[in-house]
């Protein structure tokens, strides 16, 4: 197993965790220098903020970890594709690599504008996409049978 599929693992604990607590199955980890320094999943429904995505939550919480703004030093691991929000609190945050499991057709930052991360910021895409893919589409089936 790679460092990448280590800590997507447990951005995918995270995801399967919002799912337990009806939100949107998707996690976020953040790692500096080898360390877990943030682990969070979507919180939108829970906080009844749109918002409270993933990575926002992980961000703010590394941010407060790091003593700092700037997460250059940091990657982020998420299991879905960013959204153009997100992405763009990325760049804000100078971070240094960005790790995503499965591609958002619908709503991912590089249908809209790929270059919206900063200059810097390292892309790894398709790590565990398989699963982190699976999770998020066995979630709306199952909301499609409740309805």
């Amino acid at each position: 197993m790679t460092e990448d599929e280590k800590y997507m693992q447990i951005a995918l604990k995270e995801a399967r965790e919002a799912a337990e607590e009806g939100e949107v199955p998707i996690g976020a980890v953040v790692v500096a220098r080898g360390r877990c320094i943030a682990k969070a999943h979507n919180l939108t429904e829970t906080l009844n903020d749109v918002t409270a995505h993933a990575e926002m939550q992980a961000i703010t919480m590394a941010s407060e970890e790091f003593g700092g703004k700037y997460l250059d030093d940091c990657t982020l691991y998420i299991t879905v594709e960013p959204c153009p929000m997100c992405a763009a609190a990325m760049n804000w945050a100078q971070l240094k690599r960005l790790v995503y499991g499965a591609p958002d057709p619908k709503h991912g930052y590089t249908l809209f504008s790929p270059t919206l991360l900063h200059p810097k910021t390292e892309v790894v895409t398709g790590i565990l996409a398989g699963e982190c893919s699976a999770l998020v589409s066995g979630f709306f089936a199952q909301l499609r049978r409740e309805q």
